[in-house]
């Protein structure tokens, strides 16, 4: 063990006395610090490995990488992601194609899309839909908001209805052009089958285009018929 010096008070420490009065010391601390511990801690532990965040409760059900409440697919309530194909009623409607009109199948609800050999806007499509599809005036008004008019009542809807009988049935036309400085004009035949379903056979685009393609249009829908 060192021996710690004690100078008598009325007695100065000379630089070299102080450094080797400091050395004593750290000998000192030296020869305490001979015996070392030893701790053995079982791999794996928690002092290892410190504590892990806790992982929070997956809900029942749930999928990796899918969202709680979202059904496979991506979509919320399981809605389906791809487009449904169009409806096949049980007797299906045929036309004739005026020359050089060509008909391309179509998708979701559209039955078939139609086109004319003519320049400029213009485009043709059919669409079928069970039972009444909503009534006659409500498609009707619906068309016309399309082109930037407004409702029609019952007997308005009467009025400017023309009628086609075909081997499908009595076919109902309306013939509506819009207002405005860029106006758009539709042609359309509303078709109520045996079966039950209700066929759109619905021309609209610029004016110029569609007063081109009227009348091969209505020679169109003169042709109907159910196969």
């Amino acid at each position: 063990m060192p021996i710690l010096l004690n100078p008598p008070k009325t007695s100065r420490i000379s630089p070299l006395g102080a450094a080797l009065l400091v050395a004593a010391g750290l000998l000192a601390l030296g020869c305490r610090s001979d015996q070392v511990m030893h701790y053995r801690v079982p791999k794996g532990s928690a002092e290892a490995s410190g504590p892990r965040p806790a992982m929070p409760p997956q809900p029942m059900g749930a999928r990796t990488g899918e969202m709680p409440g979202e059904m496979p697919g991506g979509l919320p309530g399981g809605a389906p992601s791809d487009v449904p194909p169009p409806p096949q009623p049980e007797h299906g409607l045929k036309w004739s194609l005026p020359k050089g009109w060509t008909q391309e199948p179509g998708s979701g609800m559209r039955f078939a899309t139609l086109k004319a050999p003519v320049e400029g806007k213009l485009e043709t499509s059919v669409v079928v839909l069970p039972g009444e599809a909503g009534g006659e005036l409500a498609n009707v008004n619906r068309w016309r908001g399309q082109i930037g008019l407004g409702n029609l009542d019952e007997a308005a809807l009467t009025k400017g209805r023309s009628t086609l009988k075909t081997k499908a049935g009595v076919l109902n036309i309306y013939d509506y052009t819009g207002e405005g400085q860029a106006k758009s004009r539709m042609v359309a035949g509303y078709l109520r089958t045996a079966d039950g379903n209700t066929w759109f056979l619905k021309m609209t685009g610029d004016v110029a285009p569609v007063a081109k393609a009227k009348p091969e249009f209505l020679n169109l829908l003169g042709s109907v018929r159910l196969d």
